[in-house]
């Protein structure tokens, strides 16, 4: 449990969640961390905090460098009780500290907790003297809550961003240079495509706002610490807040009798055959969070299901309901399912895609029983359209 280093007389005090493995309907296969810091100054200062059940994590590794009941100021960048749920405890052990949190913040914590204690609070472009140190706020509401700000200290080149740029990732390694890019980046794009998704205009705000600080390295509050691939994730967030794609496809579907399911097979090889790049998730294999990645990076979204009791199967109408909740925009769709007699399926995720404003260049389909030869031949021809419309 000790504290680690990560620029002169600041140090990570966090709770590593080994066990997680889902955060409110979000599968976390890897865990998670629930990063909190301590800067080491005149006026010592606690930036979040970690889950409840973590607290005593947290405090084991403060212990490590200061007497606890040192601190002075306990920064709440957001009231969401994964950063927040400690501070009751903390607070019964140093009553005097003050809660520094933004206007939001103050009311989310009253609601939370419904105990008023000795709280400042900071507005946008606000700055605090903790010594040598003088910290700065920004405010960036809805990334992803409406309470949320960041904390910025000039003198360390840090950004404190809370759960922006974040990854659910449990491992003993606290900086991006120590594992793999390249699940760092999937663990980041599963992380914006799950939570951050519906507020890309409020990133970007964010963005612009963080782009007048000076810094070297981002510590968020979920995941390890970005020292060596901070221009990386930026870009990233730049990408994923406008929406904007590769040309790639994914095929989302779920099948009663297999009808469904050779359609949805048919696409891929036309898709494939024009050199697509295309992910096929069986609904009933795959969980929802792990293909709101998929369409974080994919142009090309098609939807099928069978007709069951008048709708759609009750899988598909879960996605849905999750993806519609998400805005992804910008995307081109296609809608295909299969049916007995009624065939309302197709029907239904017609009007939720609609809703989402995507661009829908050919007709769905909707095949009465068991697809033949024909339809299979046209559902590959229409994959090979499908392509090289995306590719335009």
């Amino acid at each position: 449990m000790e504290a680690i280093n990560i620029k002169p007389d600041v140090y990570w005090v966090g709770g590593i969640d080994w066990n997680l493995r889902n955060f409110h309907g979000y599968q976390t296969p890897r865990g998670s961390t629930y990063n909190s810091y301590l800067i080491v100054d005149e006026k010592i200062t606690l930036i979040d905090t970690v889950k409840h059940y973590l607290f005593e994590e947290m405090l084991e590794r403060i212990k490590t460098v200061i007497d606890p009941k040192d601190i002075s100021y306990v920064i709440s960048n957001h009231v969401e009780m994964d950063h927040s749920g400690s501070l009751p405890q903390l607070l019964n052990l140093i009553p005097d500290a003050t809660v520094i949190t933004s206007t939001r913040g103050e009311k989310g914590l009253l609601k939370h907790y419904n105990h008023q204690w000795n709280t400042k609070v900071v507005k946008s472009g606000e700055k605090l003297s903790i010594g040598k140190r003088t910290l700065s706020f920004v405010h960036i509401p809805m990334v992803h809550w409406p309470d949320s700000m960041v904390t910025y200290s000039k003198n360390d080149r840090l950004l404190f961003p809370n759960d922006a740029f974040g990854q659910h990732l449990a491992t003993s390694e606290r900086f991006d240079d120590q594992l793999p890019l390249g699940i760092l980046q999937e663990e980041a794009a599963k992380y914006y495509a799950n939570i951050v998704f519906p507020f890309g205009g409020q990133v970007q705000k964010a963005l612009e706002g963080l782009n007048a600080l000076d810094f070297d390295m981002i510590a968020p509050s979920h995941g390890i610490i970005w020292r060596s691939h901070c221009d990386e994730v930026i870009k990233l967030y730049k990408k994923w807040s406008t929406n904007t794609t590769d040309p790639k496809a994914v095929i989302i579907y779920d099948t009663m009798w297999g009808s469904t399911q050779k359609l949805a097979f048919a696409l891929l090889e036309g898709l494939r055959s024009e050199g697509i790049s295309v992910s096929v998730k069986h609904l009933q294999n795959n969980h929802i969070s792990d293909i709101m990645k998929d369409i974080l990076e994919s142009k090309l979204v098609l939807l099928g299901s069978p007709t069951l009791n008048n709708g759609m199967l009750p899988t598909v109408g879960s996605f849905l309901t999750y993806l519609k909740g998400l805005k992804p925009l910008n995307r081109v769709g296609f809608i295909f399912g299969s049916f007995g007699w009624g065939g309302q399926a197709v029907g239904e995720i017609e009007k939720i895609v609609e809703g989402l404003g995507w661009d829908r260049p050919l007709s769905s389909v909707n095949i009465n029983y068991i697809p033949s030869e024909n339809d299979l031949k046209k559902m590959k021809d229409i994959g090979i359209q499908l392509a090289k419309y995306i590719r335009k």
